[in-house]
């Protein structure tokens, strides 16, 4: 598979300038900021609310029990982790996982931006909430009420020249085990 050569060390300058960020602060709590990963060729995204402890331990996407329970459904969905490209909307752990706050979310949206543009998949999965809320508005989706929220999760929205498909974000299935059975048709 050819990965252009512009785009990876595009990747890697985007990549040094994530882990050396100091935009919010965020990056006083932090052990690592987690840079996206993944296929440069690839045709799906996707992308969750912030990394957990481990990954923030590790330095590396979905190492929790959230990343085997994504196992799990990329398998059951015949899809292998090499050919899509995973990342973040915040790039650091959020203390006690609470939620992110616009401040953050505005600070780090630059680097989700930037890694559209350079990985340009064509199928954007947003995973929960915050990434949602995120991508619509990007893309000029129009968000439903909170009380609706999850009646968009699993249906396809056409924007500009990306599908945008999404989904709880897999750890909605530690706490709920009844979900997974929808997730996996999703």
């Amino acid at each position: 598979m050819f990965i252009n050569r512009l785009t990876a060390d595009k990747i890697d300058e985007l990549n040094k300038r994530i882990k050396e960020c100091k935009k919010c602060k965020l990056s006083k709590t932090r052990m690592n900021a987690i840079c996206g990963e993944g296929n440069l060729n690839a045709k799906i995204m996707l992308i969750a609310q912030a990394p957990g402890e481990k990954e923030d331990r590790e330095g590396k996407m979905f190492v929790g029990p959230s990343g085997k329970v994504l196992d799990e459904l990329l398998k059951s969905s015949g899809i292998k982790r090499q050919e899509i490209y995973m990342t973040n909307l915040i790039k650091c752990m959020l203390p006690k996982y609470r939620k992110p706050k616009q401040d953050e979310i505005r600070a780090c949206s630059y680097y989700l931006n930037e890694e559209i543009k350079l990985i340009n998949p064509k199928i954007l999965v947003p995973l929960g909430y915050y990434a949602t809320c995120y991508i619509f508005q990007k893309y000029g989706i129009s968000l439903p009420s909170k009380a609706e929220f999850s009646s968009v999760f699993g249906k396809l929205f056409l924007a500009k020249d990306k599908k945008i498909l999404p989904l709880p974000h897999p750890a909605t299935l530690l706490y709920n085990s009844d979900l997974k059975q929808d997730l996996i048709k999703s």
